[in-house]
């Protein structure tokens, strides 16, 4: 039976891990055949707001949380994904899940499969029963035909383009029998222009059936096109819940990415305080040139670069900003060789060569990754290792040369040294430089990660995500150390950070990526809401031409 109030309804629900609060106090609903937009930037709380919504376990193994979630009037607390999907709640996650060797028939209808009994299932179970393979194929084609696409259902999964397996997660949702509710977080961030606008129409058609759907997107123009309500968190609390009348992508925007005075060290009106950009502002761009980009493309699968020029003086520090998806970490990636990328990139006036990872390295430029743990760090190995073999590798330093340099060895004594060096300067805790990297905090594996980039001595430095997932006393370390690095050896950084404050405390000029674009390029000292244009994909072109 249906209860007459919200499908959903959320009451004070917060959640902290190890003592830092990441929710606080959230309330909204949503009702049946209703789309809520859940917006806001990187590490404002929606990821694990659904988590706790959908039973992840990673709720349960760190304390659980708080308050209470009502669905169809009763409280619920899912144990398992398992639970939830029983409830009717659906979810795709961005992170494909489907199985590569699989048709998308087969993925659809996974573990949900129509049998065919026989002879020695009834003797033996049903593991003998037989797939009634044309059931499952209408099943199949009449999920994918209610999203509007064409989808051959004995397509493998391995052999779609991305978009296709975006579609097959969402069709197997809807597949479920008594779907109630529909979570989709950055379903149209893989897709083309064409193929999103597909989707929006089929998610508002599942709402015309009565399914609820919590669409998560950092693309507020489909946000506002599709829901019906938003809501907006920003750093753990609900900023906004608003009804989708006159909306606009500023407004949005600015609640995203606003904050109240004395935030993050912010004045009124959404600028620094007074001095905040003096004692402690980076050197001053150089007349000469350090980097220049032209037309660079990168395929990074969700961070693509579609068309991004700029040019970085030597000596500054320069932040690239934007809302997640939209292309700025594929830029370090790319200029880095780590993605296939194209267009033309100079350091010093010199051109560098694209798609080779040791020709960035020679030219004189270093990388730390946002993925410390899967590129940055060889996690087995001792710091001293760590934080040498960069060096090791690409200039022959910290090694010992033997018979007239026929044999090379480590030079033990000399990576102690620096390894003692750097854990002294950026206050690294560890037992000692023999400590394997594997045995450190976040915090202090990023540190490791800035450590061997600086003993690299490179001439230009990108830096990704520094202080994700670290606290607060370590993310000060870290923007103090590449703040000093820059004043000590004026080489020139390229900071990318989803941290509109981070970049605006350390940064000279902040480049705002938009769908794979440069949007603009703004002094740190502009107010707040101008940078909230430029996420929201309105360019500087735009805005003046607006004005």
């Amino acid at each position: 039976m249906e209860h007459d109030g919200p499908l959903l309804r959320l009451e004070n629900v917060s959640k902290d891990f190890y003592g830092t609060a990441v929710l606080s106090g959230v309330n909204f609903s949503i009702n049946r055949g209703e789309i809520l937009g859940l917006v806001g930037e990187n590490g404002a709380g929606k990821t694990t707001l659904m988590h706790i919504l959908f039973g992840m376990p990673v709720i349960a193994d760190t304390g659980g949380y708080g308050g209470r979630i009502y669905l169809d009037g009763n409280v619920v607390a899912f144990k398992s994904p398992f639970d939830a999907l029983d409830a009717g709640i659906g979810m795709v996650h961005q992170e494909f899940s489907l199985i590569p060797g699989f048709s998308a028939c087969e993925n659809i209808l996974l573990n949900r499969e129509p049998l065919r009994h026989n002879v020695a299932a009834e003797v033996f179970g049903d593991r003998l029963s037989t797939l009634r393979r044309d059931r499952m194929n209408r099943r199949a084609a009449q999920a994918i035909g209610k999203l509007g696409v064409k989808i051959d259902p004995g397509t493998l999964a391995s052999e779609m383009p991305v978009g296709h397996k975006q579609f097959t997660e969402i069709a197997r949702e809807i597949d479920r029998d008594g779907v109630k509710l529909l979570v989709l977080d950055e379903p149209t961030a893989v897709l083309t222009e064409s193929e999103a606008e597909i989707l929006l129409g089929a998610i508002k058609a599942l709402a015309g059936e009565g399914i609820a759907v919590i669409f998560i997107s950092h693309r507020l123009r489909e946000v506002i096109e599709i829901s019906h309500r938003v809501v907006v968190l920003r750093d753990g609390s609900m900023i906004k819940d608003a009804p989708n009348k006159n909306l606009t992508v500023p407004e949005i925007a600015f609640w995203m990415v606003g904050r109240d005075m004395g935030a993050a060290g912010e004045g009124r009106g959404g600028h620094p305080p007074a001095g905040a950009q003096t004692a402690d502002a980076p050197v001053e761009a150089g007349s000469r040139e350090a980097l220049r980009v032209e037309k660079l493309w990168v395929d990074m699968p969700g961070e693509t670069v579609r068309d991004v020029s700029f040019t970085v003086e030597r000596g500054e520090i320069f932040g690239i900003g934007g809302l997640a998806g939209q292309g700025k970490l594929g830029i370090p990636n790319g200029i880095m060789g780590l993605y296939a990328a194209g267009g033309r990139v100079f350091l010093e006036g010199k051109e560098v060569s694209l798609g080779d990872p040791r020709a960035a390295l020679d030219a004189g430029m270093a990388f730390v990754s946002e993925d410390r743990r899967g590129v940055g760090l060889l996690l087995d190995e001792s710091l001293d290792w760590n934080i040498a073999f960069g060096a090791m590798q690409t200039r022959g330093a910290y090694l010992k040369s033997w018979l007239g340099g026929i044999f090379k060895l480590r030079d033990e004594k000399a990576m102690r040294l620096l390894a003692e060096e750097y854990i002294k300067k950026l206050e690294i805790k560890c037992t000692g430089p023999k400590q394997p990297a594997k045995e450190l905090s976040g915090g202090n594996q990023q540190k490791v990660c800035l450590s061997k980039a600086f003993a690299l001595a490179p001439g230009v430095l990108f830096v990704s995500e520094p202080t994700r997932g670290i606290d607060v006393g370590a993310k000060k370390i870290v923007l103090d150390t590449l703040r000093g690095y820059n004043r000590e050896r004026g080489t020139t950084i390229v900071m990318v950070s989803s941290e509109l404050e981070e970049l605006r405390s350390i940064c000279g000029r902040i480049a705002i990526v938009a769908e794979g674009r440069v949007a603009g390029i703004l002094r740190p000292d502009s107010p707040v809401a101008e940078f909230g244009l430029l996420m929201s994909g309105v360019s500087e072109k735009d805005r003046l031409e607006g004005a």
